[in-house]
């Protein structure tokens, strides 16, 4: 059992946090692979074709992977349902404010969306939200934690989303780059554009926020998981056209969020 206490352990702990972002970025990523063949292909489809041997090793390793995460959470000190309902409310204020002031920050330098990325967007957003969008590119500077970061881990709050190491984070209408604007990115973050826009910025929030109490990653949150689905589905053929408007109002309808 590591102690905080012990210089040495503190040494080996700083390095645990760091593999453990490392090893978030690699489970989100194999999260879309996967999203990209279950938009494609049924289980019954990839058990009967899929190479067996790759199959059993896939399943094995994800196997592996759930187990060994799920004993983690057993051991979380925090709980979701711990917290009373104004000590949530409070949080998707304070979540709610960091994103509306995060938009007032960048509107003044952000660009709209170029001619050529209008067109090839077009056929997956409306008009109306493309004109809206405005684009900052930090050409390798980075976004920095949130402020109420520390505050939630002191509750035992972990697991938060890593905005340093996003390629981009969208605040309503305004998409802010880490690096370089790259074109799944751009479509990622115009999904979450899409769903502030449909949602609201306090009900998207409380969505987010809730989910991510409940599950604690930010990967399994819905509204997450949609964009990377949804991102996924445009990478595998741009020239298959469909509303992301509809989608989100269609997860909407059906409670997915």
């Amino acid at each position: 059992m590591y102690s905080w206490n012990d210089p040495d352990d503190r040494v080996a702990i700083v390095q645990m946090n760091a593999d453990l972002r490392h090893a978030q970025l690699d489970l989100l990523s194999a999260q879309c692979s996967t999203d990209r063949l279950r938009l494609r292909f049924s289980a019954e489809d990839l058990a009967r074709y899929g190479e067996k041997d790759v199959l059993r090793k896939t399943i094995g390793a994800a196997v592996a992977l759930g187990d060994y995460y799920l004993a983690i959470k057993n051991e979380l000190s925090a709980d979701w349902s711990t917290f009373g309902e104004s000590q949530v409310q409070q949080a998707v204020r304070r979540v709610a404010g960091y994103l509306r002031g995060q938009r007032e920050t960048f509107l003044a330098s952000g660009v709209p969306l170029r001619p050529r990325e209008k067109q090839v967007l077009e056929p997956f957003f409306s008009s109306a939200l493309l004109d809206r969008i405005r684009t900052v590119e930090l050409h390798g500077r980075r976004l920095p934690p949130p402020p109420f970061y520390l505050e939630a881990r002191a509750v035992g709050i972990n697991n938060l989303p890593e905005l340093t190491h996003m390629a981009s984070v969208t605040f309503e209408d305004v998409i802010v780059f880490n690096d370089l604007i790259i074109e799944r990115s751009l479509f990622h973050g115009l999904v979450h554009a899409a769903q502030f826009q449909i949602l609201g910025l306090e009900r998207y929030t409380d969505l987010f926020v809730r989910a991510f109490l409940r599950t604690n990653a930010h990967f399994t949150v819905p509204l997450e998981t949609h964009a990377c689905a949804l991102e996924s589905k445009f990478v595998l053929n741009p020239e298959k056209h469909f509303s992301v408007e509809d989608q989100v109002r269609l997860w909407l309808r059906e409670g997915r969020y």
